[in-house]
């Protein structure tokens, strides 16, 4: 993404049609199963804010009309978390729409040897692993992983907790709340339990919330979320 993008570059415009002689709808890059946002932070924050709907809601609206987008729908974000110069920083708006925030950090030392060796070219007859309809059954699968009343509590206080210590400014939404619960489900099938555990709550959780929790004070996010694990489960990540 770049600075110069506008909304109507991502969401899609309405272009004059002579033969029909109206206006009609031409669908953006946004209706794909998976779009990927390169460098999101150096988009204008309007272009950015063109997400919000998308991502909560599933569909865009243009003219009058909502567009469904197909399902499933899935954004990958990524920024450079050291470069500040030409560069808008998300709003809390929209970091609450991404469901996980992960750090690549650099490859492996034997990744990096293999890079030198040129061992890791992309193959030449690349196939898909899956299609819609099994990314379809493989969310319902996710859904139905059992989250015992234990646990949901568990989830509760750690929520509450976050709304009432000095340390937070901002405290966790019901929306991240629940994205806490469906990525521990998601763990633990793939894990390939049916049921989670103390240790999916203890493996997603920085992911989920790092990027939600602000904090008052000079900590950053995932560190306040590792203190508030142990403040509040007994036990950190």
């Amino acid at each position: 993404m770049t600075a110069d993008m506008l909304p109507g570059d991502i969401l899609g415009s309405s272009l004059f049609d002579p033969r029909e002689q109206r206006f009609a709808f031409h669908r953006g890059p946004i209706f794909h199963a998976v779009v990927l946002m390169d460098e999101i932070n150096r988009a204008s924050p309007r272009s950015q804010s063109a997400l919000l709907e998308a991502m909560a809601e599933g569909q865009v609206s243009a003219d009058g009309q909502s567009f469904p987008l197909p399902k499933p729908f899935f954004v990958i974000a990524t920024q450079n978390p050291q470069e500040h110069a030409g560069v808008f920083p998300l709003p809390e708006s929209q970091l609450d729409r991404f469901t996980l925030r992960l750090s690549l950090g650099y490859p492996s030392r034997e990744a990096e040897r293999r890079l030198l060796a040129g061992e890791n070219r992309r193959p030449a007859d690349l196939q898909a692993l899956a299609d819609a309809a099994l990314l379809r059954q493989w969310q319902a699968a996710v859904a139905a992983v059992f989250l015992s009343p234990e646990l949901q509590e568990m989830l509760l206080a750690l929520a509450q907790r976050s709304r009432e210590d000095a340390r937070v400014r901002t405290g966790l939404s019901p929306r991240g709340l629940l994205a806490l619960k469906a990525s521990a489900q998601a763990w633990a099938f793939l894990a390939g339990r049916d049921f989670v555990t103390p240790d999916d709550l203890r493996a997603v959780t920085v992911p989920v919330l790092g990027h939600r929790l602000l904090s008052s004070a000079s900590l950053g996010g995932d560190e306040l979320t590792a203190l508030l694990m142990q403040d509040t489960w007994g036990f950190g990540p």
